[in-house]
């Protein structure tokens, strides 16, 4: 039987129109999802394959787990091997300063960024820094963002952090269950705390702590001698090196990566409580590439994203009825003492009196 030229033409768009189909049922992100937020979710992909890239920034996520992450995203959409993701990973101190520079120069080059600075992610959400975007996944974030991490359709933890006591159990055996308890067995000159001049984090962290330890807690911690570290990796390196026999800045997520190499570090959730440090996720306004952000923010906030920040970074999860892969270290957000801290009202100014008062301590 001969076919007109018309007729292979259809047949031809017929095919391709199957194979798109069947391809969409493929996408794992359209599981579950009705008519319209399928629709929706294809218009996103078809929008982030023309803007042809994604950039995001963040605190804490290593490079190592940003590749895990950016295969599993390709595939959740299923976007190209080939489609760019672009990551940079900074300081808090240094990507409030980029983020900065960049808003006051109108020239933004990151979609979406993540940090551990409620204080100051209040304060750029007030100003109109943020895109509007509702994800779907604000549904199971709805009790976090009651408890003031975070505000609906605008930001969001993708998942949250401690500085805290860590120690090598190969190097010091201690059973203590309060700071105190860690500060007594820190010796002079051989810990680390963080560096609250360096690092926006501690900063946050220390502001946390005054809540529930008094000045006189920290002018004998000074006593003692403490290095001053900006980075978690730096306090984690000294700890399986003996270089310190425990450190106060300490992050979970290197303690589980640690571990995972063979070594044998230890952390402590001290009675007292400890500051969560929400690592606050948003699309900048002016984002360059916005449905792939918009994608990204669907992403990482998923079931999926969140196994994935659990397992490879010792993130806490805020997403309703989620199941930390490994308790003991990243412990499940409803289990967690958290030292109370009103973030929305705590003020720039308010901080950098923490930070004076910090420095005229520790005098670093």
């Amino acid at each position: 039987m001969n076919m007109t030229g018309t007729a292979r033409l259809g047949f031809a768009f017929l095919f391709m129109g199957l194979a798109t189909m069947a391809h969409a049922q493929d996408i794992p992100a359209l599981k579950g999802l009705d008519e319209a937020a399928r629709t929706n979710v294809l218009q996103m992909v078809d929008g982030a394959k023309k803007e042809g890239a994604l950039s995001y920034s963040d605190t804490i996520i290593q490079p190592t787990t940003s590749d895990v992450l950016v295969a599993a995203f390709r595939a959740y959409y299923g976007l190209p091997a080939s489609f760019p993701v672009n990551y940079t990973l900074l300081t808090s101190g240094a990507m409030i300063t980029r983020i900065e520079q960049e808003l006051a120069a109108s020239r933004i080059t990151f979609d979406v960024a993540a940090i551990g600075s409620p204080t100051w992610t209040f304060d750029r959400y007030r100003s109109g820094a943020f895109m509007r975007y509702r994800s779907r996944e604000y549904d199971a974030y709805q009790d976090v963002i009651k408890a003031g991490l975070g505000v609906d359709g605008a930001f969001v933890l993708n998942g949250g952090y401690a500085q805290i006591p860590i120690w090598n159990a190969d190097i010091l055996k201690f059973d203590g269950k309060s700071y105190r308890d860690a500060l007594n067995a820190a010796v002079p000159g051989r810990f680390s705390i963080g560096d609250v001049v360096q690092s926006e984090s501690h900063l946050t962290t220390y502001a946390g702590l005054r809540q529930v330890l008094d000045v006189e807690f920290f002018k004998e911690m000074a006593k003692k001698k403490p290095t001053f570290v900006g980075r978690s990796e730096q306090s984690a390196q000294r700890i399986l090196t003996g270089q310190d026999v425990i450190a106060f800045g300490g992050n979970p997520s290197r303690v589980h990566q640690s571990n995972q190499k063979g070594a044998r570090l230890r952390i402590l959730y001290p009675s007292e409580g400890f500051t969560f440090l929400p690592q606050l996720t948003f699309i900048l306004a002016k984002a360059p590439h916005p449905n792939a952000a918009k994608l990204w923010i669907d992403f990482i906030l998923s079931e999926t994203g969140q196994q994935i920040l659990a397992n490879k970074e010792a993130l806490i999860s805020g997403r309703a009825n989620f199941q930390s892969p490994i308790p003991d270290i990243a412990p499940n957000f409803s289990s967690l003492k958290i030292v109370n801290v009103d973030w929305e009202k705590m003020t720039a100014d308010q901080l950098m009196k923490y930070r004076e008062e910090w420095i005229s301590i520790f005098n670093p």
